[in-house]
């Protein structure tokens, strides 16, 4: 079955230049936009699948894109060619400041494809690592020549494409060659204050820097250490409890399922059916209805 990547998004003053450029590979999706920008352009975006927003040109004023995270608040703030890598799962504002064209590049990845690909040399703690608005010259360059490749009415063989993508992957990823990677659950105090802090701050943005110092570990350490003691890593134990919360207030409260969505921080009702479904198996209508038989 051919990758369809899954965006759920809100915008407004956007408008397309010339439709999209599309181009797919093997567990790689390459969306090349050109788009006009009204005063105060933005919008709301959360994908099912890890992806690279990375902006190849943006004319105006002084040009700048500002990508917010709802419930934290933190924000970074880029002028020029930057890149973002967003998580999967992850939502963001993305705020256009006196812009008035943005050519940019958004590629969508597979994990389950590429994981079989890269094998143990992905670390899948990395994917859950955010990095906005960077700069890389060489991530930039691969960019280009990915955009270039969106636009070509005679496509090069797939090979290129595909390889200018992984390529472009492992760089941001910073993958090297395998090595053996030991892994250890975290202490009884590490766990018991991560888990704490997860569960009384699941409705606001949480950030890996904050559970590593909680621990006294480093960001990948601790990513690594919480999965191997729960099963989970950290950004699904969060989603889970958020939908503990949820459930708690559909039972005790008896709200309509689209005041427990916005309640509980998600984007909307349709965004929050689908978290309560991946996590419980199914609709939130649907337990709600069971908890009273």
């Amino acid at each position: 079955m051919t990758f369809q990547p899954r965006m759920n998004n809100r915008i407004n003053g956007f408008s397309v230049i010339g439709g999209l450029n599309r181009r797919q590979w093997n567990g790689v999706v390459a969306d090349l936009w050109n788009v006009n920008c009204a005063p105060l352009a933005g919008g709301f975006y959360v994908a099912d699948n890890p992806r690279l927003f990375i902006v190849l040109d943006a004319k105006g004023g002084r040009p700048n894109i500002r990508l917010r995270q709802p419930q934290s608040g933190f924000s970074e703030e880029g002028q020029g060619q930057v890149a973002s890598y967003i998580p999967a799962g992850m939502e963001l504002w993305a705020e256009m400041i006196d812009v008035e064209y943005v050519r940019h590049l958004d590629l969508h990845f597979n994990v389950e494809i590429l994981s079989r690909r890269l094998m143990e040399d992905l670390d899948t703690a990395q994917l859950e690592a955010p990095r906005l608005m960077f700069s890389d010259p060489r991530i930039l360059s691969l960019a280009e020549l990915i955009a270039a490749e969106c636009v070509n009415p005679q496509p090069l063989h797939d090979l290129y494409g595909d390889g200018l993508s992984l390529a472009l992957l492992i760089d941001v990823m910073r993958l090297g060659p395998s090595r053996q990677r030991k892994r250890s659950a975290l202490a009884s105090w590490q766990l018991r204050r991560a888990i704490d802090y997860i569960e009384e701050n699941c409705l606001r943005g949480i950030r890996m820097e904050t559970l590593a110092e909680l621990t006294g570990l480093s960001q990948s350490h601790f990513s690594h250490a919480f999965k191997a003691s729960t099963g989970l890593p950290p950004h699904q134990w969060q989603m889970k409890a958020r939908i503990d919360r949820a459930k708690q207030m559909i039972v005790k409260a008896d709200q309509p399922i689209s005041v427990v969505a916005v309640e509980t921080g998600f984007a909307d009702q349709a965004h929050f059916t689908r978290a309560f479904r991946k996590v419980v198996g199914v609709t939130p209508g649907s337990w709600a209805r069971s908890q009273k038989t």
